[in-house]
């Protein structure tokens, strides 16, 4: 029987469809954390890594994914101007030529299914000149592993914050 957490009736505005996905999986789990291990040592920039996967998670609706990798950036450095900017990195003056690229990539690779032709060649070459083959396929791979994790939190209904113990105020 699949657990359904009930919070609604307790005045909170969310509810999870189950306890914990990842402790019920837990060998999905690991698979998900070791391609994250990889692509913490893969030579692309963390702080572009972080850009990726935030703008993801706000493409796909994934509030546990938007909340943790804004906490992270923040707490790696990123300025709050870019962390808000980054839906409109295209019309800004936050960010650099390689991570519009990445940020374009990611666009269009989490909104594949909006292009007839998939991914754009202008997208991809324009990532494929910011960065080595070896890192544009890691780009890649995180960008894929976004979208993974964005698909799992939606589809279970992850409240934010609940992976440091706030995601459960009442509002």
């Amino acid at each position: 029987m699949t657990a359904h957490v009930h919070r609604r009736e307790q005045g909170y505005p969310m509810q999870a469809r189950m306890a914990d996905v990842y402790r019920l999986a837990p060998e999905g789990y690991q698979a998900m954390t070791a391609l994250e291990q990889f692509l913490q040592g893969s030579g692309v920039p963390q702080h572009i890594l972080e850009l990726v996967r935030l703008r993801t998670g706000q493409i796909n609706g994934c509030g546990t994914c938007v909340d943790l990798h804004a906490h992270r950036a923040h707490g790696r450095g990123e300025t709050d101007e870019r962390q808000w900017a980054v839906a409109a990195s295209r019309e800004t003056p936050y960010f650099t030529d390689q991570e519009r690229a990445a940020l374009a990539l990611a666009e269009a690779a989490t909104r594949i299914a909006d292009n007839p032709d998939g991914v754009p060649d202008q997208v991809w070459d324009e990532a494929a000149e910011h960065f080595d083959d070896s890192s544009l396929a890691a780009l890649v791979m995180a960008i894929a592993s976004a979208n993974a994790w964005n698909r799992i939190n939606v589809t279970t209904r992850r409240i934010a914050g609940t992976y440091r113990g706030t995601g459960l105020r009442k509002p």
